[in-house]
C-alpha cells in the first residue's frame, strides 16, 4: 500500500509538472522595444503592466534602443525577428514602412476615444500613418528662471528670445540648425504654416541665418538635453531652447522654478511600429490598441510630461500636469510640428552651412 501510494503521488507530480510546462507553453512573450530611462519606464507603468494585469498569459519585456532601424531591417532580413513592437520616431516609421520593414496598420482597428470620438478624429494630425501608430508629442521650446527674471522683464513669446536689448544676456542653444532656422523665421515674421515652405527657398534659409545672426555672439551652444536645464540653474544663460520634458522634471524633481514659453514650439512624435514578420501579431495589434487608448495615453503624463497624441486624453490628464503638456490647448496654438520630410531632404546641406557660419 505505502508503494502503491508512492507511485501514485509520483504520478500526480509528474501529471502536476506536465501541466505547469503546458501552461508556460501557453505564455505569449512581448518584446517592446524602446529609448529607456524615465521614458520606458512611464510606458511600462502606464501601458505594460495594466495589460498583464488584464492578460495573465501575456508577459511583455522591455529592451532598449537607439533609435533607427539597423536592428529592425537585420531581423527582418534573416526571417528572425525577436522584436514585437518598437517605438520609433516619424522618419523611421515612413522609411521602415517604405522599405517594407514594418507591418501595415489599419487605423480603423484602433477604439474611439473615451468620449465616442472615432480614432480617425481623435489623433492629431498626422500621428497615424500606414505602418505605425502614434503615442506622445514632445517639443523643443525655451524657458528662463523665474526667479531671475520677473514682470515685464520676462519673456513672454518667441521673438523676445531675440531682442537682447529689451531681455539681455546669454541665450542658449542648441548647436544645430534644426528649429533655430525656423525658430528666426517666425521670429522675423513668417507665420507658422509657412515656415517650411519659405525655408525650402534660397532666399528663405539667407533670411533665417541673418536672423539667427542677430544673436549670435550672445549664443552658448548646447549638445545634449541635459545641458540647458543645469545652464539655466547655473546662471549661465538668461533663457535657453531646451526638450520640455527635460524641464519638466527639473520644475516637479528638483523644485526649479522654470517657466517655459510655448509660442511657437517645434514638436515631434514618437509612435509605435512592428517589424515585418513579428510572432503574436495579433497579440501585438491588441496591445497597440490597448496602449494608445484614452487612458492609457493620459495615464502616461503621471510619469512623464509627453502629450498625449489623442484629443480626448487630454481631460483626463491631471490639473498639475495639464499646463506642462506640449499639446495643452493654450500652449499649442502656434505650435509648428518638425517636417521629417524637409529635413530628410535639407539635412545635410543645412548642417554644412550651419557649421561654416558658426566658424565665422
Amino acid at each position: 500500500m505505502k508503494h502503491v501510494l508512492k507511485t501514485t503521488a509520483i504520478a500526480a507530480a509528474t501529471a502536476a509538472a506536465l501541466g505547469l510546462a503546458a501552461s508556460a507553453s501557453a505564455e505569449t512573450t512581448l518584446t517592446i522595444v524602446s529609448w529607456g530611462g524615465a521614458y520606458t519606464k512611464s510606458q511600462v507603468e502606464a501601458y505594460q503592466k495594466p495589460y498583464m494585469a488584464m492578460h495573465p498569459d501575456v508577459k511583455l519585456l522591455s529592451e532598449d534602443y537607439n533609435g533607427g532601424l539597423a536592428q529592425v531591417k537585420a531581423q527582418v532580413d534573416s526571417g528572425t525577428v525577436t522584436w514585437s513592437l518598437v517605438d520609433v520616431e516619424l522618419s523611421d516609421a515612413i522609411k521602415g514602412c517604405d522599405e517594407g520593414l514594418l507591418e501595415t496598420i489599419d487605423p480603423s482597428i484602433l477604439p474611439a476615444g473615451i468620449d465616442g470620438t472615432p480614432a480617425m478624429d481623435d489623433f492629431l494630425p498626422n500621428t497615424l500613418v500606414e505602418c505605425a501608430v502614434g503615442t506622445i508629442v514632445w517639443s523643443t521650446v525655451f524657458a528662463f528662471d523665474g526667479d531671475k527674471m520677473k514682470g515685464d522683464k520676462a519673456p513672454t513669446k518667441l521673438a523676445d528670445l531675440f531682442d537682447t536689448k529689451n531681455f539681455p544676456g546669454k541665450r542658449g542653444l542648441r548647436k544645430s540648425p534644426r528649429v533655430n532656422l525656423e525658430w528666426a523665421l517666425m521670429a522675423d515674421g513668417v507665420p507658422v504654416d509657412q515656415v517650411y515652405e519659405v525655408l525650402a527657398t534660397e532666399e528663405g534659409v539667407d533670411r533665417a541665418f541673418k536672423k539667427l545672426g542677430t544673436i549670435k555672439d550672445s549664443v552658448v551652444w548646447w549638445e545634449a538635453g541635459a545641458q540647458p536645464p543645469q545652464m539655466l540653474a547655473d546662471g549661465e544663460v538668461a533663457m535657453t531652447s531646451a526638450y520640455n520634458g527635460r524641464l519638466f522634471n527639473a520644475i516637479f524633481e528638483e523644485g526649479k522654478n522654470f517657466q517655459l514659453i510655448w509660442d511657437g514650439q517645434v514638436w515631434d512624435i514618437d509612435l509605435w511600429g512592428i517589424p515585418r514578420g513579428t510572432p503574436n501579431l495579433e497579440t501585438v495589434l491588441d496591445f497597440v490598441k490597448f496602449s494608445t487608448d484614452s487612458q492609457r495615453l493620459a495615464d502616461q503624463t503621471k510619469w512623464i510630461s509627453y502629450g498625449p497624441v489623442r484629443k480626448s486624453s487630454f481631460k483626463l490628464v491631471g490639473d498639475k500636469v495639464k499646463p506642462h503638456m506640449p499639446t495643452a490647448p493654450d500652449n499649442f496654438k502656434s505650435a509648428l510640428q518638425n517636417n521629417f520630410e524637409f529635413w530628410a531632404d535639407n539635412n545635410d546641406e543645412l548642417n554644412e552651412r550651419f557649421a561654416t557660419w558658426l566658424a565665422k
